[in-house]
Formats: structure tokens, sequence, C-alpha cells
């Protein structure tokens, strides 16, 4: 079995991802531009970020065809600390939130995905196609009329070429028709020029320019934790999606620490860090088909060629070209299943509850990880609500005893209910409660019938608490009566 790459092993594959890398180099140098003006550094800091972000996840990073890059919730995190101690703590608080990303891998922060429900998911997604879409919105207002006709004449191209041909990517071919038609009619319109100043250098390594000192370390601390936390869920959001649109799995852990060594590399080149772009990664894989790692490094690499050897090509290329690949991308990205009628007929309240909470707290804030994790205590406090009545209580008489069967799962919520439904002052001496149906989940649910113990011997009774499953025993052996009166 050979075990060459996939694009070294297909002439096919190899052009796809080749293709697939210029594109996203392209649309990657407006988005980086427009970051580092966001975060108060020059556009080569960005710019400079995308490349060693792109190039280093291509070798580090556990999902493939997944783009990182400099990114508007790590420039949002780091501005303030930029307005208030310059570009060298960004810069040493860009590699010292690598590192921690490289902690938080090895102690297993990637297996919190689980937790994350499919309705933030769902949230997720749709609140980052409309902040793709909204984006693009200041490049359409007061702008030269000519800026529609553009945005309609490439949109035109990304949605028709592909029932013709998909030998080359239609997001490149309306980018180059459209730099072609603006030069040589000589049209005056906003271009990627327009943006800011591309470097004419390559980045060149070297430590951040700050005093090593604890003072140093207490003030960058916090950001470079902001860093490193954001661009972790960023990055493993991002790829499970990718992970679903591709139907593969991908390593997660590898993931983690892949960005933090990003990071490192980024900060080290002067770059202003970042996490996985989702927008671009969608152009990567969706749009234009890409699947190996080729395509990430590619473009970085392209991004890099195009704005120090070619930025005078690069910088005539009109804006309206690019809004168009990314309205495009911000359609593509939208769950439109989600929000049918249909759909949200059938969705239990509490699962359209989350996805709006998820939606809501992204788009009010322009950070994602804001709103999965308010997506996440809203899931929790849904589920909660849930299962607060599960556990139900069941009885009989037999014999001068009371037996009452509990069925459930008793843990805080369902826990709380569970001592008002004994019949204290009308049970005979004797009661017998049977949890055979049951399971004892934490201290709450053992604090509980502890209560109920002594409220019967209150009044002489005698309680008899059977049928505990193993864990069940163990829990409640090891807390009864040891957890004190009222806890």
């Amino acid at each position: 079995m050979s075990s060459r790459p996939a694009w070294l092993a297909s002439p096919r594959v190899l052009r796809t991802e080749v293709l697939a890398g210029l594109v996203v180099a392209l649309a990657l140098i407006p988005e980086a531009i427009s970051f580092s003006i966001l975060a108060g550094v020059d556009p080569k800091v960005g710019l400079f970020a995308s490349f060693t972000m792109a190039v280093t996840i291509a070798f580090t990073g556990g999902r493939p065809a997944m783009i990182s890059a400099a990114t508007g919730a790590v420039a949002l995190v780091v501005a303030p600390l930029v307005a208030s101690h310059g570009l060298g703590h960004l810069i040493a608080a860009v590699v010292l939130g690598g590192v921690f990303q490289v902690v938080l891998a090895v102690v297993g922060v990637a297996k919190l995905m689980r937790f994350i429900p499919r309705s933030v998911m769902v949230g997720f997604v749709n609140a980052l196609a409309i902040l793709i879409f909204t984006a693009q919105v200041p490049h359409l207002v007061g702008v030269p009329w000519l800026v529609y006709p553009l945005v309609a004449v490439a949109l035109a191209i990304i949605w028709l070429l592909p029932r013709w041909t998909s030998v080359v990517p239609a997001p490149l071919v309306a980018i180059v028709v459209l730099t072609v038609f603006t030069a040589v009619a000589h049209v005056t319109v906003p271009t990627v020029g327009d943006e800011g100043k591309l470097p004419d250098s390559l980045p060149v390594p070297g430590l951040p320019d700050v005093p090593f000192s604890f003072d140093t370390l207490r003030t960058i601390a916090p950001y470079a934790l902001g860093v490193a936390l954001v661009g972790l869920m960023e990055s493993l959001m991002t790829a499970k999606l990718v992970d679903d649109i591709t139907d593969t799995r991908s390593d997660k852990t590898r993931e983690s620490w892949g960005q933090g060594v990003a990071n490192i590399v980024t900060g080290l080149f002067g770059g202003m860090g970042g996490c996985a772009m989702i927008g671009q990664t969608m152009i990567n894989v969706k749009t234009s088909g890409a699947r190996t790692r080729l395509s990430t490094f590619l473009a970085g690499v392209f991004l890099l060629i195009l704005v120090v050897v070619l930025g005078d090509v690069v910088a005539v290329i009109p804006m309206a070209a690019l809004v168009a690949v990314m309205i495009v991308v911000s359609v593509g990205t939208f769950d439109w299943h989600s929000v049918a009628p249909a759909t949200l007929r059938r969705m239990p309240a509490g699962e359209i509850i989350v996805m709006l909470v998820t939606v809501a707290g992204t788009l009010a804030t322009h950070n994602l990880a804001v709103g999965v994790v308010l997506g996440v205590l809203a899931a929790m406090v849904v589920f909660a609500r849930r299962v607060a009545h599960f556990a139900q209580v069941t009885s009989a008489s037999s014999g001068g005893e009371k037996v009452y069967r509990v069925h459930g799962e008793l843990f805080f919520a369902s826990s709380n209910d569970l001592v008002h439904q004994f019949d204290y002052a009308g049970d005979p001496g004797r009661v017998v409660i049977d949890l055979s149906a049951a399971h004892i989940w934490d201290a709450s649910s053992v604090a509980a019938l502890d209560a109920i113990t002594t409220e019967y011997a209150s009044r002489g009774k005698q309680v008899e608490i059977t049928g505990l499953n193993e864990d069940s025993a163990r829990f409640h052996e090891n807390l009864a009566g040891k957890l004190g009166a009222g806890h």
C-alpha cells in the first residue's frame, strides 16, 4: 500500500489543493489587515501572523485542511494591551498564550468538546455566518455605484460556474475576472491596497522587546490566558464543524497543542497571534474542496508571496470580488434547515432557546467564544430544568410497613423535590425506600436522603434504604450522615 500523501498520488487532488490555497490566501489579505487595525497594530503584524500560523499549523495541527491565521476574536482580546503597553507586550502575550495552549492540551482540554451540545454548534455556525456577512456591509456602504454590479457579477460567477466546470475554483475565477476588468477599464473602486499598506520584506524572528520581569508577566498573563482560551475554543469548534462536513475525525488534542506551537512561532516572528478561521476554512473545505494539509501550507506560502513579491498586483484586486466570495461563504455556512418552519415546529423550545442565546451572545459581543460559553450555560440550565422532575416516587403499604419506590436520576435538581414526596406524619413505624430503579449522582442526593431519614427519626420511625446499585451504595456509604445538618 502506498504511503504517499493523497495530493502527491493524484494530479487532480494536487490541483485542487494548490488552487484552494491560492483562493484562501487572497481572502486572508483584507481580513488580516482589518484585524490588525482592530488590534491597533501595523497591517504587516496581522499579515505575518496569518503566514506563520497557516504554515505552522499545516504541520502541527490535528485537522487537515483547516485554516489558522490572525482572527478578530484574538484581536479583540489583545487590543487593550496594545493600547496600554504597546507591540512588545502584545508579542510576549502571544508567546505566553501559545505556552498556555500547549499546557491546556496536555491536561486534556480537548475532551471538553463532548460537553458542547448540537444546539450550541448550530448557534455557533449561524452566528458566524451572520458575522461574516455583516463584516462585508462596510464595503458596500458609501462606495461608487459600480461596486454593486461588480459584486453581482462575481456572485453570478461563483454560483453558476460550478455547473459547467470545477477545474478551477469559481471564487478564483471571479477574483481574476473582476481584477482584469477594473484594471483594463481603469475603473476606480475600492481595492485591497486601500485597506492598508502591504509589507515589502520578510518577517524576522526575534524575542519580544519587553523587560523579562515579574511585572511584565503579571501584565501579560491575563491577556495571554484570554488568547489561549478564545483561540482553543474557536479552533476546536471549527475542527468539529469540518469533521461533520468531511465525515472524518480529527485529533483535537493535537490541534490544541498545535495551535499553541503556532502561536509561539507567530509571536517569535512578530505576529499578533490567531486561531482557526472558520470563514477561510469554509472557503478551503466547502467551496474549494480541499482536504489535505497542503492547502493550509500553501495558503500561508501564497499569502507571503502575494503581499511581499506581488504586492503591487494584489493591491489592485477590487474589494468587490472578495466581498462576493465572503457573501457566498456566509450563505453556505448558515444552517438554513435549523430555521425552517418545519424544523422549528418539531424542535423542543429549550433547544431553540439555546441556539438563540448562542447567536445573540455572539452578535452582541462579536466574540464567538462568549457566545459558545453563554450557549453552553443556557443548555445546562435547560437540561437541569428538564430532568429536575424525572425522579418519581410511588408508594404501597404492606404488612405494617410503607414501601416507597424511587425511579430516576437523583442529583441536585431532582433531589430537591424528593423530600416533599413522603408522608412523614401518616406513615407507619417502619418505612422502606427502594432505590433499585434510581441512581445517586451527587452529595445533594445523599443530603436529601439524610433529611428524609432524620425527619422520620424525629417521629420515632425507622427507615431502611434498599436497592442501591454498586456505585450509588459506595457514594451513599461514604457521605451518609457526614454532610452536616442543613447541607
